[in-house]
């Protein structure tokens, strides 16, 4: 476990995984509060290995989530323009994200990070 994990475990609410590759679920288990839910919407092509001890102990929750068609995500997109929801977010650029994870350690965010890779691009 990395110090960062370390310093985030139990501090979060919830988490919703996009990731589309066979990767390790306990360290995402482990950054959840007691009662906290894990929400898979990434599709991995093999089973992901899911442990179930943090589950027991930590009264912890998994869930899966199908995104939708373009349909759903236009009705989401035209809901949140009619009500003026709009994310709160703090674009920083792709050199910054070191500093961004040690803010994140010390609780000093406001928004979510994005990081801004516009520049890192290849203009060709």
């Amino acid at each position: 476990m990395c110090k960062y994990e370390q310093a985030a475990g139990g501090s979060l609410d919830g988490i919703i995984d996009t990731v589309s590759a066979v990767h390790p679920i306990f360290p995402l288990l482990n950054l959840l509060k007691t009662n906290g839910k894990l929400v898979m919407v990434g599709a991995p092509e093999k089973p992901l290995e899911l442990p179930v001890f943090p589950l027991l102990s930590g009264r912890k929750l998994v869930g899966g989530s199908a995104v939708g068609g373009v349909k759903e995500i236009q009705e989401m997109v035209s809901f949140a323009e009619k009500h003026n929801i709009t994310p709160d977010v703090e674009v920083v650029p792709m050199e910054y994200v070191n500093t961004a994870v040690e803010r994140l350690v010390k609780s000093d965010v406001k928004y979510r990070f994005v990081l801004g890779i516009g520049n890192t691009l290849n203009k060709s």
